[in-house]
């Protein structure tokens, strides 16, 4: 799979893509995941930002817009679709390839690093063997980023990290 022929990107914008995807195939391969599974989470990570670059107006549109088009397109695996519509914002609902794909675009090695970010490349080696506490972990620092952006959190990011939580 690769991206779609109605995909809006940039070049710098594909080559994210494409580590989310190697990164996607790398944890796979790791976890010892059956093909069908490795299968949908490279098939989120080359949709999930495919609108990223479309003149939306709204920076958080592309997802839903990426995950309605791809299922006119014939994509039905709702784990699928769920990971690309809530991948900037997270879902309680998620199956695996959510909470991968959300992983993968937020560790992806070209990441700039920040003060918070700047053990990304070790948080990514740990996803194999310790994803839901490497997967806490991340969705705190991006709910604490977007905290103090003053952005108001969805409805949909408070649900993700209560159910985190709650299972620990």
């Amino acid at each position: 799979m690769s991206l779609p022929a109605w995909a809006q990107v940039s070049p710098e914008r594909r080559a994210h893509i494409e580590r989310v995807v190697a990164l996607l195939g790398s944890w796979a391969d790791a976890m010892r995941v059956a093909a069908q599974e490795r299968d949908r989470w490279v098939r989120a990570g080359w949709l999930h930002d495919a609108l990223r670059d479309a003149p939306l107006g709204d920076p958080l549109a592309h997802g839903p817009l990426a995950a309605a088009r791809a299922a006119t397109d014939g994509e039905t695996d709702r784990g699928v679709l769920d990971a690309i519509r809530y991948h900037t914002i997270g879902f309680a609902g998620w199956d695996a390839v959510g909470k991968m794909l959300y992983l993968a675009d937020s560790l992806e090695p070209a990441r700039k690093p920040t003060a918070a970010t700047a053990d990304h490349p070790q948080l990514a080696q740990r996803v194999p063997k310790e994803r839901a506490a490497v997967l806490r972990e991340v969705a705190r620092r991006r709910i604490e980023w977007m905290l103090r952006s003053g952005w108001m959190l969805p409805d949909e990011t408070v649900a993700f990290w209560n159910s985190l939580v709650g299972r620990s």
